[in-house]
């Protein structure tokens, strides 16, 4: 294998310059939480309308980066504004309080886009990560900015576990042998990811792949595998196993699950066919204009929101990790902002927090409190940045004042 082959040259060198513990550390592990490799993944995705060329397209061009801003001003905004997502202060961690029998319709959200839904009097959980770092290395990459709100140990019982696609911040090996050796459900995801799972020690009958408008029931629950505007890849090859958002449907009630995505128009279609929708989870954090095509941000959450049919919007992908250049809570004050001028209804909780979806409490500001590493050093807010906190504070007001 050419990585492997890399790996121990890179050893094999920095023995010889006094290095090789500190290289072993960061490539400890590596080549088991890569996942599989093309390979291993080829028959199991070429079927797909999605997959051609020996990878897998969205249904709309879709540049990973746009070329305007992928030189210079990325590597300037990297110098200058990597630290500008970490948080002023200590992020306030709720422990979460679990019924024990699952609720009509409610949502834990445990930071990022891992949340635990409860549905109908069933519970799946939500691309769970609950590993220290995002990334293949234990040396090297974004850390958690706040602690898991709880043990993986200590979750109740799950109906299903769903994932969007193989991002590190979004498939955790960790997190995915602690759930195959604490829970007994099926791991529900796009087609390909089974490769990984099954190379982690995940048994082949916990395993349900779905292409984009493929469908399972678990529990009384349907679940579809719906389109996203994003991407995958777990090293250099990219786009070899499918990405989603996901609709959870139960008697009652529905929920969407964007996962991580760019805006598309493909919302509408989703919202026509298989909504209107009682709680949608929307990311809104880690945007860029570099990245625009593959990550929404927090006015196109809104937009999203609308196409769908949503009712309660929830926003995710945000808080956990430092994945971007903008401050950080920036991505809710603009969420607030937009959300304002739509009238659509919005809960921010806190990680750990449980919100009833149907009873809904008034929005409590907490995040203002913690605010942004470089405003709490006395750093200088842009002149935008400091309209958007201004704007999105009094439209904070407004929608608390009426949810009251």
């Amino acid at each position: 294998m050419p990585f492997l082959r890399r790996t121990a040259t890179v050893t094999a060198t920095a023995a010889l310059l006094g290095g090789a513990s500190w290289v072993a550390r960061a490539a400890w592990g590596l080549p088991v939480a890569l996942g599989a490799g093309r390979r291993q993944l080829r028959p199991t995705v070429a079927g797909s309308p999605q997959f051609s060329d020996g990878k897998f397209h969205n249904s709309m061009p879709t540049p990973a980066m746009s070329p305007a801003n992928a030189r210079d001003g990325l590597l300037r905004q990297w110098h200058e504004d990597r630290h500008k997502g970490l948080p002023g202060g200590p992020i306030p961690v709720v422990s979460p309080e679990l019924p024990a029998d699952a609720g009509e319709l409610a949502v834990t959200w445990f930071g990022h886009s891992s949340a635990l839904l409860e549905v109908d009097g069933h519970r799946v959980l939500l691309d769970p990560v609950w590993g220290h770092r995002v990334s293949p290395s234990p040396t090297f990459g974004p850390t958690r900015l706040h602690e898991p709100p709880a043990p993986l140990e200590s979750l109740p019982p799950v109906d299903a576990v769903l994932i969007s696609h193989d991002h590190y911040d979004h498939l955790d090996l960790p997190t995915v042998r602690g759930l195959t050796r604490t829970q007994t459900a099926p791991f529900v995801v796009p087609l390909g990811i089974g490769a990984h799972l099954r190379g982690w020690g995940v048994p082949e009958d916990r395993i349900v792949e779905l292409d984009w408008d493929g469908a399972t029931t678990v529990a009384g629950l349907t679940l579809t595998c719906t389109e996203a505007r994003h991407f995958s890849g777990r090293f250099f090859t990219r786009d070899t196993t499918l990405w989603s958002s996901w609709v959870v449907a139960g008697p009652r009630h529905r929920v969407f699950f964007g996962g991580d995505t760019g805006y598309t128009p493909a919302f509408a279609g989703i919202g026509a066919r298989l909504g209107p929708f009682d709680l949608a989870l929307q990311p809104v954090g880690a945007y860029n204009d570099a990245w625009h095509a593959i990550h929404m941000d927090p006015e196109e959450a809104v937009r999203a929101h609308g196409d769908l049919g949503g009712k309660v919007l929830m926003p995710i992908h945000w808080a956990t990790f430092n994945l971007a250049f903008h401050r950080w809570a920036e991505p809710v004050q603009r969420l607030l902002t937009a959300a304002a001028a739509r009238d659509v209804q919005v809960v921010v909780p806190r990680p750990g927090e449980r919100v009833d979806v149907l009873a809904p409490p008034p929005l409590e500001d907490w995040w203002t409190e913690v605010g942004s590493a470089e405003d709490a050093a006395g750093g200088d807010l842009a002149p935008e940045t400091g309209l958007v906190t201004a704007v999105a504070s009094r439209a904070y007001r407004g929608l608390t004042s009426r949810r009251r």
